[in-house]
């Protein structure tokens, strides 16, 4: 097997333990076996389980963020990207990129190496939001006084909170954690739809 397919199927096999069991529960044996590769091929391809699963997250993290990138660089109106943002929600979801974020994010409360790379990731999210933010506030929609930094911190911890609920089981007719952030969405139609009324009154 050559050495970028070895290290593909560890990433396959480590993603799959992860989903399955937790990073608690995970280990480079578990993920040699499932792989079907000597243990030695995962300390040569990757040193560490933390550096092993944190290549998991890097590999498809690195998509979504351009994938969300593109979205808001987009010229559909914020409030129609934000209702595909909470679509990609339930797409992470399922494709189980939220599990093993919150995973490493658990992880990194107690283990430096890999609580830097989660912040960098989560950096990589915020860096997209305000200037998503930006682009918004340049085009005159107002956010209540707060800044695109703000709005950015606020809109990411909403997501990282619902998600982290979500996992937790805990969603339901009490606490529509999706729906409330849909709901985000009617309010940012108000304020372009106030912005589109003052921009036609000057413009009559």
């Amino acid at each position: 097997m050559a050495g970028s397919d070895t290290r593909a199927t560890i990433l396959a096999a480590a993603r799959t333990s992860v989903l399955r069991d937790g990073f608690a529960a995970l280990s480079t044996r578990k993920v040699a076996d499932e792989a079907g590769v000597p243990q030695s091929q995962i300390h040569y391809h990757f040193g560490t389980r933390e550096q092993l699963v944190l290549s998991v997250l890097e590999a498809e993290d690195a998509s979504l963020v351009a994938r969300q990138a593109a979205l808001y660089a987009g010229d559909e109106p914020l409030s129609a990207q934000w209702a595909r943002a909470c679509d990609y929600l339930d797409d992470d979801l399922d494709s189980g990129y939220v599990r093993i974020l919150h995973e490493m994010m658990a992880a990194g409360w107690s283990t430096e190496v890999v609580g830097e790379r989660v912040r960098r990731v989560y950096d990589g999210w915020t860096t997209v939001l305000t200037d998503a933010a930006e682009r918004a506030s340049a085009r005159g929609i107002r956010f209540g006084g707060l800044t695109p930094a703000e709005v950015a911190t606020l809109v990411g911890a909403a997501f990282v909170g619902a998600e982290a609920m979500i996992l937790s089981g805990t969603e339901g007719p009490t606490r529509p954690f999706r729906d409330a952030l849909r709901a985000i969405g009617r309010l940012i139609a108000a304020e372009e739809a106030r912005l589109a009324a003052l921009e036609a009154e000057v413009g009559s």
